[in-house]
């Protein structure tokens, strides 16, 4: 791990108390309670002293993250006390704002289905179905053909992954371990085998000759191990806001028998409030209720508004494009992407991507709820059997999170909200069709949405006005505008002018409206003028007023000679 993230990581946990290993009552709880301080009576963030005295006077001890950015702790009742008189005390004490129990999710698991534990039959798939047959079919082809887009950042919360794996070496920016159970490794090293799967699919090495090529076509990695507690999920995302991510993928979630905590919600906004892109995978199960994170993005009820949410809630399609049989439908869907073969006839048992080597969690059933089968899915591709056949929204869910990244790399003037909007416009689905529950707006088109944000302009002009020597009472004001717009985005172009006059310091007044370049005012002499114009763009970006006015000028009083 390098000194860049150590130390934030440092920070974040520097009141963290060992845990034992995971002891979970069953219910989803991990038996912590999350308590978020007031800001306002201990100061801007909560020092760790007084964070230390709130607790301790309540008999509670400190465990697991501490955010200060989320004016988070997270803390466990003293040997043998009970979570709830501990939160009772906790929320009598002065500068505490919120008292929640903490949740632990569980990464998004394989469905037991019949095709993820027979060999791949090869005659399944139709003639020509390339192994990596969702690329194209996904418009990636397109979106990998504009280089502007591809030195994008994609954080993943996961299980960590296999950072020697040939497809993620050179890939990762940073690695964070933000587990507390004990007995794992560190961020790079992924002894459930999903992350570094999940990882693949989104940011695997294009180019290389071998394996296969992530849907970001080799984009930067910033790698977060969570035991998916509510507050490591938290951690996790406000740290990936602040080193620089692009997109947050979430391949996990719970059963949405359980409401998504404040805490949670906090990150969330903190990264929605930065311009980071979020997505999480929805239900692996034909299910209505998605869970957390997945219906924070997407809120129940709110797919079918384009407008609405904080990320993007991500199902998975099938290759006949239909919603996959496993997946999950309805109002909290935002999108699909494919994440699964999954016709009834055959063909591979799921999508493509690395694996650790060594037999993993997912390869004996230790990896989501209970009752889940052990995949198999490992296989050998180019004589590697670092490689496996996994599908789930898991794999749907981190090519729509590359994709994401890509078009905020490629256009960071648009904002999270406009990026959501622009994936849910550019899906594919039947031509006048809109959101529907199965697949929410349709099949990811990374093409159409990189293709899209190119000819988006939110980037405002920019003009100063010059003066030519006056000549008499007439002044010639020349406007010097230019429009531009970030590397490979179609800058839309200068529409007009407004030009603006003050006399004597007063309250300035629009003179002119014009497209024109030169234009000619009469003055009089005596008075001190100032002169400024703010642009309008083509596509309605105004130029902000400036601070000082670009030109000042006086014409001096005549000479009155004397008769």
């Amino acid at each position: 791990m390098t000194a860049r993230f150590l130390l934030p990581l440092l920070f974040a946990l520097g009141c963290v108390v060992p845990t034992p290993a995971r002891a979970d009552a069953g219910d989803g709880l991990t038996g912590r309670l999350l308590v978020t301080l007031d800001p306002a009576r201990e100061g801007q963030p909560v020092a760790r002293a007084a964070a230390t005295g709130i607790v301790s006077q309540a008999d509670g001890r400190l465990s697991g993250a501490r955010v200060p950015q989320l004016d988070l702790v997270t803390v466990r009742p003293e040997a043998g006390g009970s979570p709830t008189r501990l939160a009772r005390e906790l929320r009598a004490q002065p500068g505490v704002a919120r008292v929640e129990r903490e949740q632990r999710a569980e990464l998004r698991a394989v469905p037991n289905d019949p095709a993820l534990s027979v060999p791949e039959p090869a005659a399944g798939a139709p003639a020509g179905t390339a192994v990596q047959w969702w690329a194209q079919r996904q418009g990636l082809f397109a979106a990998w053909d504009v280089p502007e887009a591809l030195d994008a950042t994609v954080a993943v919360i996961d299980s960590g992954l296999d950072a020697r794996h040939p497809e993620l070496v050179g890939r990762i920016a940073g690695a964070v371990d933000n587990d507390q159970v004990g007995g794992h490794g560190p961020a790079t090293v992924d002894e459930s085998g999903h992350g570094t799967h999940v990882a693949s699919m989104a940011c695997a090495a294009a180019g290389n000759g071998i394996g296969i090529a992530g849907a970001g076509f080799g984009c930067k990695l910033l790698v977060y191990k969570s035991d998916l507690s509510d507050s490591s999920v938290a951690a996790s995302i406000v740290q990936a806001t602040d080193a620089g991510a692009d997109a947050i993928n979430m391949s996990f979630g719970t059963s949405g028998e359980l409401a998504v905590s404040g805490v949670v919600k906090d990150a969330i906004r903190y990264a929605y409030d930065r311009d980071v892109i979020l997505v999480a995978a929805a239900a692996d199960a034909p299910t209505e209720r998605q869970g957390y994170p997945s219906d924070a993005l997407q809120p129940t009820g709110t797919g079918a508004d384009i407008a609405q949410g904080l990320g993007l809630s991500v199902t998975a399609a099938n290759f006949n494009d239909q919603r996959a049989s496993f997946a999950g439908f309805g109002s909290q869907i935002s999108l699909s992407a494919y994440g699964a073969y999954n016709t009834g006839s055959g063909g591979p048992r799921g999508l493509l991507g690395a694996f650790p080597p060594g037999t993993v969690d997912l390869e004996r059933g230790e990896s989501g709820p209970p009752g889940v089968a052990a995949c198999n899915c490992r296989a050998e591709f180019g004589g590697d059997s670092r490689y496996a056949y996994v599908q789930g929204t898991s794999t749907a869910s981190p090519v729509v999170a590359a994709t994401a990244a890509m078009v905020r790399r490629l256009n960071p003037d648009l904002p999270a909200a406009e990026i959501i909007r622009l994936l849910k416009q550019t899906a594919r689905r039947p031509p006048g069709s809109v959101w529907e529950p199965n697949l929410g707006w349709g099949i990811l088109d990374a093409g159409a949405a990189v293709n899209a944000a190119r000819l988006v302009d939110r980037r405002p002009p920019a003009t100063k006005v010059r003066i030519s020597r006056p000549r008499s009472s007439t002044l010639t004001l020349r406007v010097v505008g230019v429009d531009r717009a970030p590397d490979g985005v179609r800058a839309s172009g200068i529409a007009r002018f407004d030009v603006m006059r003050s006399i004597d310091g007063r309250r300035a007044r629009r003179v002119a409206r014009t497209r024109k370049r030169t234009l000619r005012l009469q003055v009089r002499r005596g008075p001190r003028y100032a002169f400024w114009a703010v642009a309008i763009d083509r596509a309605g970006n105004r130029e902000a007023r400036p601070r000082r006015p670009d030109v000042r000028i006086r014409l001096k009083p005549a000479r009155v000679r004397p008769a």
